[in-house]
């Protein structure tokens, strides 16, 4: 059937019929959620012009690029991006690394950025990790997303590779993001939670918006509660272009691959870290560097054309979607290296500016609508934050290749043009900077066609195949995990509505995951599944997906705590620890007091850490080693207790002597494989390269 244009009225009229009776649209594929009932008055610009569409930023065409002219996008965006000052509104709570890329395998049939194409070269890097939601005073360890962000120093100027630690993101539209943060933040009535997303508002905006929900899939897994920085993938999220010197373009996905593979902790571990260290993360990775561990990834792509992308079972410009490895392997074509911590914090780790739309020639954009936002709205929070638009002149933002412009003046000018010259072209200076045709940034010739308007694709309308798909991914314990911490979150919400809707959409990406959920929330009956845009695709499992399955058997990275005691057995610690160290382990000494203990022999070995304030959740795992009178003490000692304690319920591996048998007693310890005698250091290192995952289901229930 031909497509038949509606008249404005005509318009108005169908639209005042999807908004009547108190119900609201929601975007892609046309979906209803019902709202409090009563008038609601328009939803406006700041100079009172009312919206029609506050869910699609103003395109090309329906998968075409944002447009400069969207006077409702920019308002928007640009109000949020200067909320508050001077900190990050998002991302404010960071660790910043310097260290180099090296390229390994050229790109040079796909482009000519020549960092990509000089095999060998080794660029610096300032690396900044951070948490989304949180402000700058808040903790590492919370159950957030992490920003990944990379500023590669080139030849040809700065290119920032701007992403997260996971591959998709709550929304497709640029024009929704405040709507986002402002869900996700303290609750303005009251000022908290901070750094966390258990609570009304963000589950509300969440419940509302089925788009998200493969990105509810990743913060509810294990992916959102990293062991170290250093154990954490990253991702450029959005489909970039790359350009050759014939111009043609192909699309490219940016991935992180950390080379100590992925670790993450157990949910209770973290809430108990976040007390006992605030600055886990950042510590873990000053640590590392000041031992010369530098921490390592590979940097690899997903390449494919136009025509293979029209192939995918999903649109790859729509940011709630990744591209399965199966589907499209990775290519590994560099390392990055973390080698030198900042010199001042502040003048580096937070001055740093970091921005999408800095790329170099050979590297262009896509149409990803949330990409095409968010080359506006960086730059913008830049000017806002750093208070300048020379922010690009502090060293730790300056290029470290030459570059030259007719712009001038303006808040902080450090440097002093001469000559009577600030324009281009001119005739009146014979070196001033010209353009460069041939060697100058090229867009991709991409022809774009169509009738523009504030609308969504419908490829973009499947929001629940990807999610069930991560979901069906995982091993057996990470979707309990993920089922659990759905119940977690969900109890922390107030409305009884909210929750409901949760569990609806939980029922399209797998009903086993909305019964267990619903039964952890009481639900006496399921609720209903709202309707959904686009029907269900089975998707094939991705063990790329999960955390389990890709940890690496190594104890590299990791950390071993020993607890010991006046009368222990030195030679025994000593054993352990020269084990632990030559499998690639940090091994530190826990004591009572912090000046050490008196052992067996009457010689004193000092501690690394209080026990009070060196608590097991610091360890990946623990050895015990203790005299008789040793663990007699200690057993009427709760920090003690709670150290092998906890220890055992964080599915760690311990090793305890025969004196430590009375303290792990007393912490009602039962006995499995990964509890092991102190004198077979073998059996040990081999227990505390992984958790000990069938241990969970006697320790705690999950949903």
């Amino acid at each position: 059937m031909a497509n038949k244009k509606m008249s404005v009225s005509e318009m108005r009229s169908k639209k005042k019929e999807s908004h009547g009776g108190g119900v609201a649209r929601q975007a892609a594929g046309g979906e209803l959620h019902q709202t409090a009932g009563g008038h609601h008055p328009a939803l406006t610009t700041n100079q009172g012009v009312a919206l029609s569409d506050n869910q699609n930023s103003l395109k090309a065409n329906p998968r075409g690029p944002a447009l400069l002219e969207d006077f409702i996008l920019r308002d928007k965006i640009t109000h949020f991006d200067h909320e508050r000052i001077p900190e990050r509104i998002v991302h404010a709570r960071a660790t910043g690394v310097h260290g180099f890329f090296e390229l390994t395998s050229s790109l040079k049939k796909y482009t000519t950025a020549r960092i990509l194409t000089e095999v060998g070269e080794k660029t610096p890097v300032f690396t900044r990790i951070s948490t989304v939601a949180g402000g700058a005073g808040s903790v590492d360890t919370p159950r957030d997303v992490r920003g990944f962000a990379v500023k590669f120093y080139t030849k040809e100027g700065n290119w920032d590779l701007v992403g997260n630690d996971i591959p998709v993101f709550f929304i497709q539209d640029a024009i929704k993001f405040p709507d986002l943060i402002h869900a996700v933040k303290m609750e303005p009535d009251r000022g908290f939670p901070q750094s966390a997303t258990a609570h009304d508002t963000f589950w509300d905006f969440i419940s509302l918006t089925p788009e998200s929900m493969h990105m509810v899939m990743w913060i509810m897994s294990d992916r959102t509660l990293p062991r170290s920085l250093r154990m954490i993938e990253g991702f450029g999220i959005h489909s970039f272009r790359l350009i050759n010197d014939s111009g043609e373009s192909t699309f490219v996905k940016f991935h992180w691959r950390p080379k100590l593979g992925l670790q993450s902790t157990i949910w209770d571990e973290t809430v108990k870290i976040s007390g006992a260290d605030q600055d886990f993360h950042r510590r873990d990775m000053f640590d590392a560097i000041a031992a010369g561990d530098f921490p390592e990834w590979e940097f690899a792509v997903q390449l494919f054309t136009q025509e293979e992308a029209e192939r995918f079972p999903f649109d790859h410009l729509d940011a709630t979607k990744l591209i399965p490895e199966e589907l499209v392997p990775l290519k590994v074509i560099g390392r990055m290296v973390l080698d030198r911590w900042p010199n001042n914090f502040f003048a580096e780790t937070e001055q740093v500016a970091y921005c999408p739309s800095h790329v170099v020639p050979g590297i262009d954009f896509s149409n990803d609508p949330l990409l095409q936002g968010r080359l506006f709205s960086y730059q913008d929070t830049q000017l806002s934050r750093l208070g300048s638009p020379n922010f690009h002149q502090i060293p730790i933002n300056a290029p470290k290749c030459p570059f030259s412009n007719q712009q001038r003046d303006g808040h902080m000018q450090m440097e002093q043009p001469e000559g009577r010259v600030s324009y281009e072209p001119n005739s009146l200076s014979k070196n001033s900077p010209r353009e460069s045709p041939v060697e100058g940034f090229h867009s991709a010739a991409i022809s774009e066609t169509g009738e523009k308007g504030r609308v969504r694709p419908e490829s973009f309308a499947d929001h629940y195949s990807q999610a069930r798909q991560f979901y069906l991914s995982q091993t057996y314990y990470e979707q309990a995990h993920i089922a659990s911490a759905l119940v977690f979150e969900l109890s922390k919400v107030d409305h009884l509505h909210v929750r409901e809707a949760m569990v609806g959409h939980l029922r399209h990406i797998e009903e086993d995951l909305a019964k267990r959920v619903a039964a952890g929330l009481g639900f006496d009956k399921m609720p209903n599944a709202p309707r959904a845009a686009s029907p269900v695709q089975e998707m094939k499992p991705s063990p790329a997906l999960q955390i389990i399955g890709k940890m690496k058997d190594t104890l590299k990275g990791r950390a071993i705590g020993i607890l010991i005691a006046d009368g222990s057995d030195g030679a025994l610690v000593k054993k352990i620890k020269k084990a632990a160290t030559e499998a690639g382990a940090a091994v530190k000494i826990v004591a009572p007091k912090v000046g050490g203990a008196k052992l067996a022999g009457g010689s004193m070995m000092s501690a690394d850490g209080q026990l009070a304030g060196t608590p097991s959740v610091l360890f990946d795992a623990v050895a015990i080693v203790l005299s008789d009178e040793g663990a007699k003490a200690l057993s009427l000692e709760s920090a003690a207790v709670d150290f092998v304690r906890d220890a055992f319920g964080h599915l760690k591996a311990i090793a305890a002597d025969e004196g430590a048998q009375a303290l792990l007693k007393t912490a009602n310890i039962g006995h499995d494989a990964g509890v092991v005698s102190a004198n077979d250091e073998t059996a040990f290192i081999a227990a505390a390269k992984t958790r000990q995952w069938s241990r969970e289901k006697s320790v705690r229930t999950l949903a």
